[in-house]
């Protein structure tokens, strides 16, 4: 199985390398073709490899060794067990529907084949991180993802939002890598290895050793070296306050936006965490930052969502709280709830956004939903695919989305970790509000009149801050195109497979969370019994859903969707009207809490202006100044000393001579 495991990353790997170096040689078909296979032969293997672990064949060896510093080896191996292989199934099953979507998506564009490449390259670096056995292969993959990202979200690179976007995105995951670097770090002084198995093995000793990083403040090790872990996982899974870079990565090609934001890059943090459930169980300090950072995503990203306008910065903002979501699971404990939400997430996720992508194909690139409306005629399939992704979103029975965040919601309130009660109040409220953005958005661009033969935004439902009617490539969007029409096939057949899941990937709950599916690969200690307490009242799907319908948080998801359809399908003005008396409370929404404007101001312009203090007194002063210019000015003041005394008349250095003779008998007389 070994070499099954190997060909996982490296089938990807290799399709990405012929797709981006063969050129003219394989062409565009070429390029699409040795990406898909290469993806393909991945999602298979893991099957495979899915089906060997589930009889009960786990591995955990090293594949080589990269480098030996006296005692410690650092080393590439595969840590292949129940968890690492629903991520490895997740991934590539995502990865290949949106390899199969891009040929139609981005059929039009120049870089067709890079973009095969790239995406193939991620798809890699992904299983990289999700496959190491150690802390070194762990931050080679998730550097990796961050750096194709980057490549990815400005594809567009003659786009400047584009290149903002992008710079954006490596420059604050750079903030939240720089804690998981210390972690990895502090993981290696204390433990002196980086290996997963030895690093957990040891950890229950060192759980009363302490470290001052301030004199005179000791702070437990575990709590330093999860905390800081969990930085990281911050940035990547974009947690407040880093998870100002994702919505603005919606600038990269749709394809990218439900790669990167529905099973891979954005669920590296919740996978890594729950990979260091034996060290995060040691730290209830941890538990708890982990608790209400993920409390204030879930609940506060969701409120963003509601007064957007571009239909895939709802689905990004939409993502920001879902990650909240799983983010909270993890801080109660319940890292196997979060994984499983992780799993439904993937699905629905990266059906919303290709349906969104299929959208905007119809609209000949238009993103504004304020130009769309009574779209579900002309695209069914588009319809009731993504009808099913906001059902599963809002966590309404029986789609998948209902079994996921139920759960998480029943192992906040059974949590004692402190914060619990401050998250669970967050992930509730969050519940309302993803029934409203969720079906808000299918109104608006599937109900209603058709706005896009009008093109006057002031036919809008809940008209606002306007946008230009011409879209990112210049088109004039919709005036004077054809009516939308449903897309091809090579478009519609990804988002029917990917909804399949997102009705039942839920059901299988009784296995994934109360059949002991993940085994030792998740460690949750004896004071934490919430997930074993669920155990004891789960009664099966049917009762599950069955009892759902009598929850509070069915009946606020369902009058979520309710506030949607009064507002949006019976009483289409009064959006607009609730816009202008709240005002204040919606420009606080547009301008994101201000987090992107605090950022620019604060730690933009704070480097900006310590780069332009060390460049005008460091620099200009100091070097220039001081050191280069000044130095040419003292060798130019004693050239023109020297100058003096050699003028050229006899009389001159007679006298100079005269002078020194004088003063050479005076010191020696004086000696004498």
């Amino acid at each position: 199985m070994q070499q099954l495991y190997l060909l996982v990353p490296l089938a990807p790997l290799a399709g990405a390398l012929i797709a981006g170096l063969g050129g003219r040689a394989i062409g565009r078909a070429g390029a699409h073709w040795a990406a898909i296979l290469g993806v393909t032969v991945s999602f298979l293997a893991s099957v495979a490899i899915f089906f060997d672990v589930m009889h009960g064949n786990v591995f955990n060896g090293s594949v080589y060794t990269w480098l030996t510093s006296g005692a410690t080896r650092f080393e590439i191996g595969f840590l292949i067990d129940r968890l690492t292989v629903l991520m490895m199934v997740v991934v590539t099953f995502v990865s290949l529907m949106v390899h199969i979507y891009t040929i139609g998506y981005m059929a039009d564009d120049p870089g067709y084949q890079r973009f095969f490449a790239y995406i193939a390259l991620f798809t890699f670096s992904m299983l990289m991180l999700v496959m190491a056995n150690n802390f070194l292969q762990l931050f080679f993959g998730w550097e990796a993802v961050g750096l194709v990202s980057y490549l990815l979200i400005g594809f567009w690179y003659t786009r400047p939002t584009a290149i903002f976007a992008n710079l954006k995105a490596f420059l604050v995951n750079r903030v939240g890598d720089f804690g998981f670097l210390i972690g990895i770090g502090l993981v290696l002084a204390h433990f002196g290895t980086l290996d997963y198995a030895t690093v957990f093995a040891q950890a229950p000793a060192m759980v009363r050793t302490s470290i001052e990083i301030l004199p005179g403040t000791p702070w437990l090790l575990i709590s330093v070296i999860c905390i800081c872990l969990f930085i990281g996982a911050m940035g990547k899974s974009a947690q407040f306050p880093l998870h100002v870079w994702l919505p603005d990565s919606m600038e990269g090609p749709t394809p990218i936006s439900a790669l990167i934001h529905a099973a891979t890059m954005v669920t590296a943090g919740i996978f890594m965490v729950s990979r260091m459930s034996p060290l995060f169980e040691l730290s209830d300090a941890a538990l708890s930052f982990v608790l209400v950072i993920g409390g204030i995503t879930a609940f506060f990203m969701a409120l963003i969502a509601v007064v957007q306008y571009d239909i895939k910065r709802v689905i990004a903002y939409s993502t920001l709280s879902q990650l909240g979501y799983m983010t909270v699971a993890l801080g109660a404990s319940a890292y196997s709830v979060g994984m499983f939400h992780l799993m439904t997430h993937a699905f629905f996720k990266a059906v919303l956004f290709l349906g969104a992508g299929s959208v905007i194909i119809a609209m000949h690139h238009e993103q504004d939903m304020r130009k769309m409306g009574g779209l579900r005629k002309y695209m069914p399939i588009t319809y009731l695919t993504m009808l099913i992704g906001a059902l599963a979103n809002a966590g309404l029975p029986p789609f998948a989305g209902f079994f996921s965040k139920d759960s998480i919601l029943e192992a906040v309130h059974l949590s004692h970790t402190p914060g619990a009660g401050f998250a669970y109040l967050m992930v509730l409220a969050g519940v309302f509000v993803g029934g409203l953005y969720s079906f808000r958005l299918i109104f608006y661009t599937f109900h209603g009149e058709e706005r896009f033969r009008t093109h006057d935004a002031g036919h809008a439902a809940d008209a606002g801050h306007g946008h230009d009617a011409h879209d990112k490539h210049g088109h004039d969007a919709g005036h004077g195109h054809a009516p939308p029409h449903e897309t091809p096939a090579v478009v519609t057949v990804p988002l029917i497979l990917l909804a399949i899941p997102s009705i039942a990937a839920g059901w299988t709950i009784g296995t994934v969370l109360y059949g002991g599916y993940f085994g030792p690969a998740i460690y949750i200690s004896p004071e934490h019994e919430g997930l074993a307490e669920m155990a004891r009242e789960y009664h099966g799907v049917i009762n599950m859903m069955l009892h759902g319908l009598t929850s509070l948080p069915f009946w606020l998801a369902l009058g979520g969707a309710a506030t949607a359809f009064y507002l949006y399908i019976l009483n289409p003005a009064l959006p607009g009207v609730l816009r202008q008396k709240f005002s204040f409370v919606v420009n606080i929404l547009m301008e994101k809490y201000g987090c992107d404007r605090f950022n620019q101001w604060f730690f933009a312009g704070g480097a900006r202006a310590i780069g332009g203090g060390l460049w005008k007194f460091g620099d200009v002063a100091i070097i220039d100044g001081i050191m280069v210019n000044g130095t040419a000015r003292v060798v130019g003041w004693i050239g023109g000393l020297v100058r003096l005394f050699q003028s050229g008349y006899i009389y001159q250095y007679a006298f100079t001579m005269i002078i020194g003779v004088f003063v050479l008998l005076t010191l020696w007389l004086g000696h004498a």
